[in-house]
């Protein structure tokens, strides 16, 4: 049996979505947060190493990381919500995949850490806000043309990609991206999102 070591609002959400999209049967072992600090807690450790959210469990198998997640929920899937390996939307599919977490979320949590100096984090603001902007803006671009991030076929890159939405909108980002912003709208309206949050609980983005 899978289970989701689940911190509550966090990235780990998109993970039991995911898994309601899947089909794919799941326990969830909850954790809160510090009220104070907004930090996992140490029980986290036990479970990995790191004491991060998201992990998962599958027997004695330990993975973290939500993109290795993403693709061995995929695998085990049958390769569900993934376009065919030998298709060309294939790679566009793995890239989504990768920089969710490898590019685009580096600025919006730079813009959370660095919000958090005050006045000595002003300098950083500018360069911070324009790699939010050329981001945004790229992804933007690429729903201009479709109603998902790969075709018109929602994926689990489109899940992955989620929590970089969602961020943007707590920072009210979102409002100068109307496409960003529909297929935010078109996402969370799905059954299998409604059903996630109805099991994972509350689910909302803190930026302070």
């Amino acid at each position: 049996m899978i289970v989701v070591h689940h911190l509550n609002e966090s990235r780990s959400q998109r993970i039991l979505w995911l898994l309601e999209e899947l089909g794919l049967d799941y326990e969830i072992q909850p954790y809160l947060r510090d009220e104070e600090t907004r930090l996992a807690p140490p029980e986290l450790f036990a479970i990995h190493p790191l004491g991060k959210s998201p992990v998962i469990s599958d027997g004695a198998k330990i993975i973290h990381e939500s993109g290795a997640i993403v693709d061995y929920l995929v695998r085990l899937a049958g390769g569900k919500l993934s376009p065919d390996p030998d298709s060309a939307d294939y790679d566009q599919y793995v890239q989504w995949l990768h920089y969710a977490e490898g590019s685009a979320m580096l600025p919006l949590m730079l813009k959370m850490y660095v919000g958090r100096l005050g006045e000595a984090g002003l300098p950083l603001q500018p360069r911070i806000d324009s790699e939010i902007a050329n981001h945004l803006g790229y992804i933007e671009q690429a729903l201009d043309r479709a109603n998902y991030l790969v075709g018109d076929n929602f994926s689990a890159a489109d899940v992955q990609m989620s929590f970089v939405g969602e961020v943007a909108g707590a920072f009210g980002l979102r409002s100068d991206y109307p496409n960003l912003d529909g297929w935010v709208a078109r996402i969370h309206a799905r059954p299998g999102y409604q059903q996630a949050i109805k099991r994972g609980g509350p689910y909302r983005m803190a930026t302070q």
